[in-house]
């Protein structure tokens, strides 16, 4: 039976954001662009150098007019020659323009995303949390090149449009003030006549870059996660979903496509009926004699340069509409609190207890996870946590690794309250082998010295490999050291991703180990080796364990059983066997696990 995309929202995401009319809001744009300090002197010679353009074009019907009324009479070579070159100077001075709000143009895209990345990497875990990666790649991606593209071209275009605008009105107002006073009444009217497709285009441009980064936010989910598609027989299920918002997407652009089409012919037959009143008028009036033919041929130049602008005004309203959702939210993206990985002092782990005091946790307000948890690791001693799955072992770790800040509580190292250690000093001391074993794509090489300061000679890589007992199976790979793993690892096992992740761990030389679940999923001989290398990494080092299975906690100095967020009790296996129920019984249950595959 074929089964439906559910209807529902994907459980802990956001929603894309609804849409709500936006107007432009210049003072957020301007400080989002302030902030990253680009080359404005670019912006201004551009700008400069296009009104220079600009001005010689005006200056072009201005001369046809004079060679018009001389042709009865003789040819002005000398200003034929003059609108000549005017023609082809305003043509090269608009490409030299062109090009330099080109260059600031990249150079405002290039510091925007790498002010954004810098701030994305400083975001807490909490904001990832909650926010799809594809959401956030859109906002790096297509929100800064909308600003560019309205900073770089769109206004500077517009710039010079109002410009060719006023100056040919000016002119014209000079040349004859009747014929401009039909065009002042004439361009309102255009105006009025565009307006609600202006509107609409504002709307519809806004609502597709909501749609798009909801589609790029789902897509990059399900194709980092294209095993477990497949695993779980959902690639039905996922077409249904993708084509849900594949047909929102069309359905926008349908939209889009419908006003787009009807701008630009309802444009040009305005601006052709306003052009064929005007010619009807100034023919009526070149016959009375009350204006000469080579000012009729200047208004309609004049006029044909105003098509160009009235146009590319039309556009600089829907980039403005565009623009204004991508500030919005790139500046929601900034406004979120960082990491503070500079502030706090500088402590040496080791030789310390790390104590956990009455410590409270909640991800959502309402839901507590841990409730006045309390425990501490002695130097150079193994804490195990046990107990049922969802219990919040894992948030523990979670929080030492200060991914997350205690609602209550505190957790010190010492006498010193980790909140008051500098933030990267810290991390840089703890290991955490995980049960997924996260495998950056790369080479084995790239992977072992992954987030580590200075140069490692390749007889250190070989030699932590030996102590995770992993040299012998990256001396077989082809490259050996050099050997690509594929994105997330794909190109090697799970106990060789563990393996990896352990020789990496020996090469951090943690003070404090973290170890969640770390041979959970591996076969029984990749669970031999791996164990093994655990126990060389654990020698003399506070270590802090969650696991399943008994043989890794039962010689563990202290047991910690957690349950509903709760410490239920805690002491030796042995200890715990005697006094806790739940302990018994939980280890009970564990031996007839492990004791069903012998027999089986």
């Amino acid at each position: 039976m074929q089964r439906r995309a559910p209807e529902a929202p994907r459980g802990g995401q956001q929603q894309p954001y609804a849409f709500k009319k936006q107007k432009f809001n210049f003072k957020a744009f301007a400080k989002l662009v302030g902030s990253i300090k680009p080359h404005f002197w670019e912006l201004a010679i551009g700008l400069i150098l296009g009104l220079a353009a600009t001005g010689m074009q005006l200056m072009v019907p201005q001369f046809a007019k004079q060679l018009i009324n001389q042709l009865g009479h003789h040819m002005n070579t000398g200003l034929m020659g003059l609108v000549i070159a005017f023609f082809v100077l305003s043509a090269l001075i608009s490409a030299v323009s062109g090009s330099v709000l080109g260059f600031f143009g990249e150079d405002v895209v290039r510091k925007l995303r790498k002010f954004l990345w810098a701030k994305i990497l400083r975001l807490p875990v909490s904001y990832f949390d909650e926010t799809r990666s594809g959401e956030i790649s859109s906002r790096l991606i297509n929100d800064t090149s909308q600003v560019k593209d309205l900073l770089a071209n769109s206004m500077p275009t517009m710039v010079t449009s109002i410009l060719q605008l006023v100056g040919a009105l000016v002119l014209m107002l000079l040349m004859d003030w009747k014929m401009t006073l039909i065009m002042f009444i004439a361009v309102p009217l255009v105006l009025v006549v565009m307006m609600p497709v202006i509107r609409q285009s504002h709307k519809i441009s806004i609502a597709r870059q909501d749609a798009l980064a909801d589609f790029n936010g789902q897509s990059s989910e399900i194709l980092s996660d294209i095993r477990l598609v497949k695993s779980s027989t959902a690639e039905d299920l996922e077409h249904e979903d993708g084509n849900g918002k594949i047909e929102k997407l069309y359905k926008i652009g349908i939209k889009e496509a419908i006003y787009d089409s009807i701008a630009s012919p309802l444009m040009q037959m305005v601006m052709m009926g306003m052009m064929v009143g005007l010619l009807i008028y100034g023919a009526s009036r070149v016959a009375s004699g009350t204006m000469t033919f080579g000012t009729l041929i200047s208004f309609l130049m004049y006029l044909t340069q105003m098509i160009g602008p009235f146009t590319q005004m039309s556009q600089f309203f829907t980039d403005m509409a565009k623009t204004s959702g991508s500030t919005a939210r790139i500046q929601e993206m900034l406004q979120m609190p960082e990491e503070d990985q500079t502030s706090g002092e500088s402590v040496a782990l080791d030789g310390k207890t790390l104590a956990v005091d009455h410590v409270d946790f909640e991800y959502e307000k309402g839901q507590p996870i841990l409730q006045d948890v309390s425990f501490e690791a002695k130097p150079n001693t193994v804490v195990a946590f046990a107990g049922p799955s969802g219990g919040g072992k894992s948030t523990i770790f979670g929080l030492l690794e200060r991914y997350y800040n205690p609602d209550k509580g505190e957790i010190k190292i010492g006498d010193t309250t980790v909140t008051g250690v500098n933030l990267t000093n810290w991390r840089s001391q703890i290991g955490l082998v995980s049960q997924d074993a996260a495998i950056m794509a790369g080479t084995i090489r790239y992977n072992l010295t992954y987030g580590l300061d200075g140069e490692y000679t390749d007889d250190q890589l070989w030699n932590v490999l030996e102590m995770a007992y992993a040299k012998d199976f990256v001396s077989d790979m082809p490259d050996g050291l050099d050997t690509q793993v594929g994105e997330r690892g794909v190109k090697v096992s799970g106990g060789q991703r563990q393996r990896l992740a352990i020789a990496r761990a020996f090469l951090r030389d943690p003070k404090i180990l973290m170890l969640d679940e770390a041979t959970a999923s591996l076969d029984s001989e990749s669970e031999m080796m791996v164990q093994k290398a655990l126990e060389k990494l654990m020698h003399n080092r506070t270590t802090l364990v969650i696991a399943h299975r008994l043989s890794t906690i039962v010689d563990a100095d202290q047991i910690y059983f957690i349950e509903k967020g709760q410490v239920s009790g805690h002491g030796t296996h042995k200890e715990l066997i005697n006094k806790l129920p739940l302990y018994r019984e939980y280890v009970e249950n564990q031996m007839m696990l492990q004791q069903a595959p012998q027999t089986a």
